[in-house]
């Protein structure tokens, strides 16, 4: 009877879940109802996965919406009308078009017009799979209407929105946010009516008694509707189903491929152990139906190559020796002794999981390819994720909706109020913030970081599309849902890492002509390179992709690593389960004492002899739920997904969940021993890398490493061009500086838009001037390549055309350094000939002298130009420490800390990070990373007391005054007082 129901994906209108939707109708006695979300389908395979549950049949659709005007509802008679609901809706999202009037006609869809559209439009003749719709409060309108002798196809449409009366008020709320506006102004044509809340079945019926045939026909049309979708077990792939002609030549390519590709790999190191694994993996991924998902991974990447494009290859899939043979992953599963059974398993229904990563600057040509061969029949599609509002965005809106000042709302945002002294308006911000929040509401759809769909079926099969400014298909689905119905997305992800190696590539090529080609991919070699070692065992990792962290620096030094495999390990335990589980520390333990290895379950030493057995990687889940608790490996699967997010709290989850204590009894295990080894599971198993996902990140760690290790200037200047990493770009310049650069302000006969190198000289680029136009950039840099090097600020202003504005900025940077002019006096001048003559330089066939006249000295100082470039770029180029107003007096540096462990000491520190975090109490403590004088780290460690007493208060030059600590061999500041020094002041 409910034909008309809006889940809370009506984005910014509705209020209810899907599941609720569902458990509510049962409730209230109904057997069928139909999910009609406004311009969307987000919910609707869900909503079909989870209707059994309730023995409820489910009915999908869509409630076409021009703004706030119903102009009808299309129901979905069976898969193929829903197809054609998905294709009609995407079309108008595409092209912005309003829906017309009339809705197409179609066997597959019964459009019903609600009963107040039909006076508008006066339509009077339907076909037979046009209804007219009636609420509950039409019934004695239509006895006097034009439409009262149309009984027989008139139907229920009762709409459902709402659950409560704080649902209604939500729903206001949201259409006020939606529509930019506060809640005093919001019209009430913008809402729907309060009482589109849920009828009991027999209340329902008993509002259209008198209207006989409207049951009748209201139940024909629902069982005229059949949806199916395949889910969980039963579920067979939708991705693409034959790469080739038919399975059996894509059996034979994939089969040559791998083949092919031993001799790259192996050489004549190949033994029977390869060739065992290949014949294993063939047939597996053949009995999976997965050779497709290979093949299509395979020649996305045939054209990265083709391209010049590099790529790192990770995941699951990593695990793979024929990924390895067909140049998806970098990854020798054989030298790693990778786990079979993570990278795939009869009773896994899901694909591999292959993450490729590109240069952020290479990536939307691979997308683009992607979508030009195989999505020419709407067969691919970017996934969606739904961005759902958080406590800060939600009070923001609110805050707005309400007319709350920006103060008021910036408090209520950041938590700094008294909760006993809100008033009203600040009081309904909060709580309907709290609802919308623990609603889950959704606010808008995103896209998914890099998944992309490829289909058998047209996309639109399983859900409509939008086009965000990517321009790309988009699905209204996520991920999760994505893969309940089959579909295993490909992920093509952007990575700033990769462009750093493009491009320190080509700085070679030009700043060192004579360097020997690079083969970037020869890590084998890498491996074993003691520089390339010696750099991770001491920490000095610094722009390295991964590893150069404060806590990635403090893992390498404790555990000592100076190996492929130990950074694999590493790689996988900074992540945050594995050091919330407590299990990081105990792995350091353990490597450093190995008698502490008695202390480990006899079964998961042998389990994972290599980690001390101790969980570090994702597989280890599997191995543990398997092996220990007698799980099967799909069972042991459902639990490693179950712990990343929305799959937890499933029911196959909590099933499992319960098998596991279940057989761990059966088996006669101490309760404490498996609760123990369910919380480390649960801690960090959706944090956790795969094994071979963690092999390849330490695979783009060692390339990294390796061209820092023999090119460092070179690619310093490509970290600062590719947007840095984990540091702020100052701490980029420092360490180029710390290898033995001459760091350069920008300079008009130098720079360009991105940094440069010419020798060890290394120029900032203009980008990094804040407020300089990239119109200002093109003009100098054209102006100097057709006419060669400003000979003074006269030369420069007849050949480019500026803005005083844009040239005070260069002149402040010191960019006109080579005239051996103050920087006053060049700003004198360029005000003069700027404010003089307005019209655009032409190029002159003889140079004539501007008049100069004198102008008196002026004074300058260090302390203003690094003022100057603090505000232009950001920070100093100067050493910090010289901007101290008092000096620093004579402190203790961190070479010689390893002197005083256990002694209290005073040491001078430039802060570069800061890390809070939350003790077992929930007290705010302080992690910070600091340069001393001579350029090297300080590390501190602000417990709670500190922390709330000395407070980091910007970047600046800090007294730190501790204890030194020493654990494994790493040096901390344990900070008892903290004090931010006086910067001078400029003249």
């Amino acid at each position: 009877m409910l034909l008309n129901c809006h889940s809370f994906f009506s984005l910014r209108y509705g209020l209810i879940p899907e599941e609720e939707l569902l458990k509510l109708s049962k409730e209230n006695g109904y057997g069928c109802i139909a999910l009609t979300d406004i311009n969307n389908t987000s919910g609707c395979l869900n909503f079909i996965r989870m209707a059994p549950k309730y023995d409820i049949k489910p009915i999908v659709g869509i409630d076409f919406r021009n703004g706030n005007g119903q102009q009808y509802v299309g129901l979905a008679k069976n898969n193929a009308g829903f197809q054609e609901l998905n294709a009609f809706l995407s079309q108008h999202l595409f092209s912005g078009e309003p829906f017309p009037d009339q809705a197409p006609c179609s066997e597959n869809i019964a459009f019903i017009y609600p009963y107040e559209q039909l006076l508008r439009t006066g339509k009077t003749v339907f076909t037979e799979d046009e209804y007219i719709g009636v609420a509950h409060t039409d019934p004695i309108k239509i006895q006097f209407s034009p439409l009262r002798h149309s009984d027989k196809k008139m139907v229920i449409l009762q709409p459902l929105t709402f659950r409560t009366k704080k649902d209604f008020n939500a729903h206001r709320l949201l259409r006020a946010i939606d529509g930019n506006t506060i809640l005093s102004k919001l019209s009430p044509l913008e809402t729907a009516n309060e009482n589109e809340q849920i009828f009991p079945c027999h209340i329902l019926r008993y509002h259209f008694k008198e209207f006989g045939t409207i049951m009748t026909n209201t139940e024909k049309l629902m069982q005229s509707c059949h949806i199916s979708f395949q889910f969980g077990d039963n579920k067979e792939h939708q991705n693409l189903r034959v790469f080739t002609r038919n399975a059996a030549e894509d059996y034979q390519l994939i089969r040559k491929l791998t083949y092919d590709g031993i001799g790259h790999r192996y050489g004549d190191s190949v033994t029977d152990l390869v060739f065992d694994r290949i014949a294993s993996e063939l047939d597996l991924i053949q009995k999976q139906n997965f050779i497709p998902f290979f093949l299509v991974n395979h020649d996305i990447l045939r054209y990265a190559r083709h391209k010049g494009y590099y790529y790192v290859g990770r995941g699951s899939g990593a695990n793979s020796i024929v990924a390895y043979l067909l140049n998806i992953t970098n990854v020798d599963p054989i030298e790693l002794d990778l786990y079979f059974e993570r990278f795939m398993n009869i009773h896994r229904k899901n694909a591999p999981d292959f993450d490729i990563d590109f240069s952020w600057r290479d990536r939307e040509d691979v997308t683009r390819y992607i979508f030009d061969t195989y999505g020419k029949n709407g067969q691919a599609s970017l996934l969606a994720t739904y961005s759902t509002f958080q406590h800060s965005a939600a009070v923001r809106e609110l805050g707005k909706v309400f007319g709350l000042p920006a103060y008021e709302i910036d408090a209520l945002s950041d938590g700094k109020y008294d909760p006993t002294k809100l008033d009203q308006l600040s009081g309904l911000v909060i709580n309907y913030a709290k609802y919308l929040r623990e609603n889950n509401q959704p606010n808008h759809l995103s896209i998914h970081a890099g998944g992309i769909l490829i289909s058998e079926k047209p996309i639109h099969y399983f859900t409509a599309t939008d086009v965000p400014p990517k321009g790309f298909p988009t699905t209204q689905f996520d991920m999760v849902i994505a893969e309940d119905v089959g579909l295993n997305k490909y992920d093509i992800l952007g990575q700033r890492g990769l462009a750093k190696i493009k491009e320190t590539l080509e700085v070679i090529r030009y700043n060192r002509p004579e360097s020997p080609e690079i083969d970037i991919d020869d890590v084998k070699k890498f491996k074993t390179d003691p520089k390339i070692n010696n750099l991770i065992k001491e920490a000095r990792c610094i722009g390295c992709f991964y590893v150069e962290s404060p806590a990635m620096r403090m893992l390498l030094k404790k555990l000592e690593v100076d190996n492929y495999l130990g950074l694999v390990a590493a790689s996988s335990i900074i992540r945050p389960g594995v050091a919330k589980s407590g299990m990081m520390r105990e792995y350091i333990l353990r490597h450093q004492k190995p008698e502490r290895m008695k202390d480990s379950h006899p079964i998961l030493l042998d389990l994972m002899k290599d980690t001390y057995g101790i969980m570090v990687y994702q597989e280890d889940v599997i191995k543990v739920a398997h092996y220990f608790a007698g799980l099967t490996l799909g069972e042991a699967d459902v639990i490693r997904r179950g712990m990343s997010g929305k799959f937890r709290g499933r029911d196959e989850f909590e099933r499992v969940k319960r098998k596991y204590f279940i057989n761990c009894k059966a088996r006669g295990y101490e309760e404490k021993v498996m609760n123990d080894i369910w919380n480390q599971i649960a801690s960090f198993a959706g944090y956790a890398f795969a094994k071979g996902h963690s092999a390849s990140y330490a695979v783009e760690s060692y390339q990294t490493l390796f061209l820092k290790a023999y090119y460092p200037l070179e690619y310093m200047v490509a970290v600062l061009n590719n947007g840095g990493g984990f540091y702020s770009p100052e701490l980029y310049v420092h360490e180029a500086r710390m290898l033995g650069a001459n760091m350069m302000a920008p300079c008009v006969n130098h720079s360009r838009s991105e940094t440069i190198i010419n020798g060890k000289d290394i120029y900032l680029g203009f980008s990094l001037l804040k407020d300089i136009e990239e119109k200002t950039i093109e003009k100098i840099v054209r102006a100097r390549e057709e006419d060669g090097q400003f000979l003074s600020l006269n030369d420069f202003l007849d050949r480019v055309a500026i803005s005083i504005e844009q040239i005070t900025i260069l002149v402040r940077i010191d960019a006109f350094r080579f005239t051996g002019l103050d920087k006053k006096t060049l700003l004198w001048k360029a005000h003069f000939r700027i404010n003089k003559t307005q019209e655009t330089p032409q190029k002159k066939l003889f140079q004539t002298e501007t008049r100069d006249f004198a102008l008196p000295s002026f004074e300058s100082s260090p302390i203003d130009d690094a003022y100057d470039q603090i505000e232009l770029i950001g920070f100093p180029l100067c050493s910090p420490f010289e901007l101290v107003k008092y000096g620093i007096p004579r402190s203790v540096m961190s070479s010689d800390l390893h002197l005083y462990i256990n002694e209290d000491v005073v040491q001078y520190g430039y802060l570069v990070a800061t890390k809070n975090t939350r003790t077992a109490n929930g007290e705010t403590m302080y992690f910070g990373t600091f340069l001393d004088q001579e350029g090297q780290f300080i590390d501190t460690v602000h417990f709670p007391p500190v922390a709330a007493r000395y407070r980091f208060s910007g970047r600046g030059v800090y007294k730190i005054s501790g204890k030194v600590t020493e654990e494994f061999g790493f040096l901390t500041i344990e900070v008892s007082e903290m004090t931010r020094m006086d910067s001078a002041e400029r003249f």
